[in-house]
């Protein structure tokens, strides 16, 4: 009996949730007419044969129209506006799976987590699929799958982890099959992995690599094929040697070890920032040393049950047990054992772990939170060596981007040192999807250039729209002003120069000189004299990431709760260094010790943030800015000398430095010729720089209540401005600070 089937006509639905995730919507009346419910699999033809998964679309939309989105249209062969032909389609598992992608995102992204990635879609061989995860119409038992993938692809991949396309070199069935857990993924030319179920019989999971004489590579175990080089790891390679050393001694010459009397342990613990190549750099040695790898991606062994999670668990470490030496590669290891609650999956794997290492095993774990690690497992007979990844400064950012953009034609005005320099606290991993965006701008720009090149233009916009992973969520938007557009205030301007950009900007000098920088600086003042301004043209002026927190906003009624979003806080300012950290009312934050009434939390926040600011671990290219109109409030173990121990009074305007503002504030207003904004400022006696700003936008409406049509503020519209505005400086409050300066000083 044929299978029921309609035309339809084809619309592109760019802006809808589901873009790009195979997902196609049907009118419920054709859903009905071909016996589909939403979810199910369905075969669409246009000049080419494709599939999706059916949902159902609004009721009120044509029931001759089928939404796609503009990659299923491509696949199709089609553009908006074509006919296709839907039908039903069995859902039939797909037994193998072989992609191809952008070479940055093979080496970033495991099997494990592809497949997680394509998790319910339907794939048919030579589509372009995209990396979005199928959550329009997840199964309930994957959700958790799905998520845990969306997070480590943002982590792995960067930002153009949602733009990146991949391409079905091959899948069987080819026409059309889901992909599941038990779906054999792999990358072309590279390694695969098989699902938690069973699989076909001899279907083999990778091609064989060399192994060292006498021994043969295990089934599941990835070779040397796909692996990247070392010298292709700028800035790893200090780490590649260490770790090197340790497989080599351990793999090849346990008898030298045998004759001194002792042994080696080949537990590993590699820590770094998200995106720093972790990965890569167990990759790479493992294939340096001869050795075969069984990557784990710990985030899909904790979505599963805990006996599931220990089968695969105790199948990964039979596999490198069976043959030759071999790498057990655990990869965000803290999420199957965290240090908060280590659960039974936690003891399973210490036990793994120690049996491995006992059959001469060596197991690399990798994370990039070791703190949230469980301690028991940073023993000596488990992970005894740690490996830090560190986060790449400008040198060596400049050399990872020579790398990334060897096969780039770049025009002749790129400046790779000024890129490097823009882009504080990207690792790898970003500057890979830097020079992906800065490719698409290039190609928008030149689609008919028979030679185009990626020039300097591109990577600035580029470097507007990718942010660095780990900044992804800073508080503070970024604004385009420096410390030139503020108006006054130059010995203010200086001292914030002297304590905040030239540490982040300059430390090698500090060194060379053998000077600690300053740590901190407290900015006090009355309201509205623009201390959150300067921080804003400090971040603008500085090529820094900024960290920006309303002291309120750290503090929770849940015991221990304060305390950690402070560690939280400053563990992200390390990780992203250069970085400012802006504590807005920080007297909220930091109030003096021993007077609060809330059972002890704002106590503990304290003395939380001193260890922070002048603790044993070093707080290295990290400033903090605090910002408060109440300075007597704040503790004064904060603001000795270590900690915020500069502090600077950000007084009302004078005369000269109100004329600035209002110049700065009407810089995009066209003032009338007789206005007269020097005149202006000597008048505003009592005014702060916010009610600067404020009477030129009273001004401005004022000339727009007399006619939307206006094309100048005139001094009229100025001086009903300054009827409506009043000062907002009190005199008391003002008074009390400028006491506080002069005893300070």
């Amino acid at each position: 009996m044929a299978e029921p089937d309609l035309t339809l006509t084809a619309t592109l639905r760019p802006a809808a949730l589901d873009a790009r995730r195979g997902v196609v919507r049907l009118h419920p009346e054709v859903l009905t007419a071909l016996a589909l419910r939403p979810g199910d699999p369905v075969r669409l033809t246009g000049r080419r044969t494709t599939a999706g998964i059916a949902a159902a679309a609004d009721p009120g939309t044509s029931g001759v129209l089928l939404h796609a989105d503009d990659l299923l249209l491509g696949n199709l062969g089609l553009r908006a506006g074509g006919q296709v032909t839907v039908s039903p389609l069995p859902a039939t598992p797909a037994r193998r799976l072989t992609l191809a992608g952008p070479a940055a995102v093979v080496a970033a992204v495991p099997p494990e987590m592809l497949r997680l990635a394509l998790l319910g879609k339907v794939v048919t061989a030579v589509d372009d699929v995209s990396l979005l995860p199928q959550d329009v119409l997840p199964d309930a038992a994957v959700r958790g799958l799905i998520e845990a993938a969306r997070r480590s692809l943002a982590s792995s991949v960067g930002y153009a982890w949602t733009s990146t396309l991949l391409n079905v070199v091959s899948v069987e069935p080819a026409a059309g099959a889901l992909v599941t857990m038990d779906t054999v993924v792999g990358w072309e030319h590279g390694p695969a992995t098989r699902g938690s179920g069973p699989v076909s019989p001899g279907a083999p999971v990778s091609a064989p690599s060399a192994a060292p004489a006498g021994t043969e590579r295990a089934e599941g175990l990835l070779g040397p094929e796909d692996a990247p080089d070392v010298d292709e790891l700028p800035g790893l390679r200090a780490q590649a040697e260490e770790l090197t050393e340790l497989l080599d001694l351990g793999f090849h010459h346990r008898e030298v070890l045998g004759r001194l009397g002792t042994t080696v342990s080949l537990g590993v613990l590699v820590e770094g920032p998200a995106g720093s190549g972790k990965s890569a750099l167990v990759r790479a040695v493992a294939a340096r040393v001869g050795a075969g790898l069984r990557p784990l991606w710990a985030p899909e062994l904790a979505a599963l049950t805990n006996d599931a999670a220990a089968r695969r668990l105790r199948e990964a470490a039979s596999a490198v047990r069976a043959g030759g030496p071999a790498v057990l590669l655990v990869i965000a290891v803290e999420a199957i054992a965290p240090a908060d609650e280590p659960g039974p999956l936690a003891t399973v794997f210490r036990q793994v772990v120690a049996e491995a290492l006992r059959a001469g095993v060596a197991v690399v774990c990798t994370s990039g939170r070791p703190e949230a690690v469980d301690p028991g497992l940073r023993g000596p007979d488990l992970l005894a060596l740690r490996i830090t990844v560190p986060l790449p400064d400008a040198a060596l950012r400049r050399e990872q981007l020579t790398v990334l953009t060897r096969q780039v034609p770049l025009a002749g005005d790129v400046r790779l040192d000024e890129v490097a320099g823009r882009t504080p606290g990207f690792v790898a991993a970003d500057l890979a999807a830097l020079v992906r965006e800065a490719g698409v701008r290039a190609a928008l720009r030149q689609k008919t250039a028979e030679t185009p090149t990626v020039a300097m233009t591109d990577f600035a916009e580029a470097l507007e729209v990718v942010r660095p992973t780990t900044m992804s969520a800073s508080t503070l938007e970024l604004a385009s002003v420096t410390l030139d557009d503020v108006g006054g205030l130059h010995d203010v301007k200086q001292t914030l120069t002297e304590s905040v950009l030239w540490p982040l900007t300059y430390p090698d000098t500090f060194a060379r000189l053998g000077v600690t920088p300053p740590r901190g600086v407290l900015l006090y003042g009355p309201p509205g004299c623009g201390k959150t301004y300067l921080v804003t043209a400090l971040a603008g002026s500085g090529r820094a990431n900024v960290l920006s927190v309303k002291g309120a906003e750290l503090l929770s009624k849940w015991v221990g709760e304060s305390e950690r979003a402070v560690r939280e806080l400053f563990r992200r300012a390390r990780q992203a260094a250069p970085t400012l950290v802006f504590l807005d009312e920080v007297d909220a934050l930091a109030p003096v010790r021993g007077q609060a009434s809330d059972g002890g939390t704002t106590d503990r926040v304290v003395a939380a943030l001193l260890t922070e600011l002048d603790g044993v671990e070093a707080l290295r290219n990290v400033v903090v800015v605090g910002a408060t109109n109440r300075p007597e409030l704040v503790d004064p173990a904060l603001l000795r000398p270590g900690r915020l121990e500069r502090l600077v009074y950000v007084p009302p305007p004078d005369g000269p430095g109100r004329a600035e503002i209002l110049r700065a504030a009407a810089r995009g207003v066209p003032l009338a010729p007789d206005v007269d904004l020097d005149a202006l400022g000597a008048e505003l006696d009592g005014f702060s720089a916010a009610d600067c700003a404020a009477l030129v936008r009273e001004a401005a409406l004022a000339a727009m209540r007399e006619s939307l049509n206006a094309s100048t503020v005139t001094a009229a519209h100025v001086g009903a401005a300054r009827d409506r505005v009043r000062p907002s400086l009190d005199p008391v409050q003002l008074a009390h600070l400028e006491s506080y300066a002069a005893g300070r000083s």
